[in-house]
């Protein structure tokens, strides 16, 4: 499947038609409702992860979706609206992996140009609960620093926020 861009072709607003327009010299074009004039910015997706340490090793889960089908990643996922970004963190580890966390500390924030994605890595602390591989990945693994399978990771982010980890880590 190649990544192709979503058009949206009419205004949420009034329905309608939406065109794209130059509202400012430094900016990207915007849609623009040609019967109301409402400006549609396509904000990016915001997505919470957790680096999850269980007695030295990191929590990697094989995908069984796509984008990055049977690559590895750490457990994460959108954000709903008026969630609170640790808090979605928190609950996208639950029904991924099914273990509780609290969170520790920010890892990082990662976006990427021509992404829609925006990225907020948490090290998170194994709390309770067994592992599981949830309704998304193939399964579960825990993977020493060395094990670490980096040419079979997802996503450029999860790579980015594990060198992030080890580095701060010092471990």
């Amino acid at each position: 499947m190649t990544k192709r861009e979503f058009q949206f072709l009419f205004c949420p607003v009034c329905g309608g038609r939406l065109k794209q327009v130059m509202l400012k010299d430094h900016e990207p074009a915007r849609l623009v409702c040609k019967e109301c004039s409402f400006v549609f910015y396509q904000d990016p997706k915001l997505v919470a992860c957790s680096v999850i340490d269980i007695d030295g090793q990191i929590v990697l889960l094989k995908r069984d979706i796509n984008p990055g089908r049977g690559k590895w990643v750490v457990p994460g996922g959108y954000v709903d609206q008026g969630e609170v970004i640790e808090a979605a963190a928190v609950r996208e580890t639950m029904e991924e992996c099914g273990i509780r966390t609290r969170i520790k500390r920010l890892l990082g924030v990662y976006s990427y140009s021509g992404e829609k994605t925006a990225l907020v890595f948490y090290v998170a602390e194994y709390i309770s609960g067994e592992l599981i591989a949830g309704d998304e990945s193939q399964e579960f693994r825990l993977f020493s620093r060395d094990e670490i399978p980096w040419d079979d990771l997802a996503f450029q982010s999860t790579k980015d926020a594990l060198r992030d980890y080890y580095r701060i880590s010092k471990g």
